[in-house]
C-alpha cells in the first residue's frame, strides 16, 4: 500500500511541477486584455483552452498530491 501511494504521490509531483512551469504569468497576456483579447480569458470557452486545461492539471495534481501525503503520514 505504502508503494503504491508513493508512486501516486512522485507522479503528482511531477505533474505539479511541470504544469506550474507551463502555464504564463498573469502579466504576460495583459496588451491582449487591453486590445480586447480578454473574451479567451473571461469567455465560455476558458475550460478548453490550453490554459484552462493546465489550471485543471494543477488543481488536480495538487489535491492528488496533498492526499497522498496525508495517507503516507498517517501510514508511518
Amino acid at each position: 500500500m505504502e508503494v503504491v501511494v508513493r508512486i501516486f504521490l512522485i507522479i503528482a509531483s511531477l505533474i505539479l511541477i511541470a504544469s506550474i512551469l507551463l502555464q504564463s504569468g498573469k502579466s504576460a497576456g495583459m496588451s491582449g486584455e487591453i486590445t480586447g483579447g480578454a473574451e479567451s480569458i473571461w469567455g465560455k470557452n476558458k475550460g478548453r483552452s490550453y490554459e484552462g486545461k493546465l489550471e485543471k492539471a494543477t488543481a488536480a495534481a495538487a489535491i492528488i498530491f496533498v492526499v497522498a501525503s496525508l495517507i503516507l503520514a498517517a501510514l508511518q
